[in-house]
Formats: structure tokens, sequence, C-alpha cells
């Protein structure tokens, strides 16, 4: 009798740890997850979930020619595909966004990221599927 409850207490004792093990592993995996999911993607995701546009080639404010390339960087590939049906609108919005800008605007490093900034959220108005995730100036040159 003295045995039989000796052994009862270590079978309750071996559950117990098991149980204690097995959450801890899927809590582990849980959050070693969603660390991962906020990570920066990599770059072969960048490429994967981006489109560039062809060599846009446009008047400035001031008179000035700008021509340029543009990466779409977005969070899926759906959005990605679907950038590139909507070429013609995203040429559009980016047409129309420099042809209100001079020369001057987007000659420093601060006006590069004002116009990459207005352009994902243009673009992104856009989207049916997915979201911009950021606007690469890929070629730059002004005349």
């Amino acid at each position: 009798m003295f045995k039989n409850r000796l052994v009862n207490i270590m079978l309750i004792i071996i559950i117990s740890i098991t149980l204690i093990g097995v959450v801890a592993l899927v809590l582990f995996n849980y959050f070693s997850s969603s660390t991962e999911a906020g990570s920066d993607p990599t770059i072969d995701e960048i490429i994967e979930n981006s489109w560039e546009t062809e060599e846009i080639t446009t008047n400035l404010n001031g008179g000035q020619l700008f021509r340029g390339r543009f990466r779409i960087h977005v969070d899926s590939d759906e959005g990605a595909s679907e950038l590139e049906k909507r070429d013609f609108q995203v040429n559009n919005i980016i047409i129309h966004e420099l042809a209100g800008m001079s020369a001057n605007d987007i000659q420093t490093q601060d006006g590069i990221n004002e116009l990459e900034t207005t352009l994902r959220s243009d673009i992104d108005e856009i989207l049916d599927n997915g979201e911009v995730i950021r606007v690469y100036t890929t070629e730059r040159m002004i005349q």
C-alpha cells in the first residue's frame, strides 16, 4: 500500500513536469514566431514583393526635366502583382507629384524622402490588395 502511494505520487510529478514542458514549448514557439513576423524583411522578400517602374521622364515645375525610376515595396505577393497591373495609375501618380515640384525640392535628401513618403501614401490608396511599405528612388537625374 505504501509502494502504491509512492508510484502514484511519482506519476503525478512526471505528468506535471511533462505538462509544464509542453506549455513552455508552446509559449516559446508562439512568442518567437511573433517576433519573426515583426522583423525586417530580407532582401529576397523585398525583391519578391516589389515592382520597379520603367524610366519616367517628365517636366518639373520650374521647366527642368526629371528622369528616374522607383521601386515600390508592398507587404504581399498579391500587392506586387496588383501594382504591375496598375502601372499606368502608378506612373500617373508619380508624374502628377513631380509636376508640382521644382528641381530644388528634389535635389536634397529631405526632398527625396518627402517625395517617397508622398508617393507611398498616394499609391497605397489605389491598392486593393496589400499595403505599400516603402518607395525607393533607384534612379534620379535632373536636367
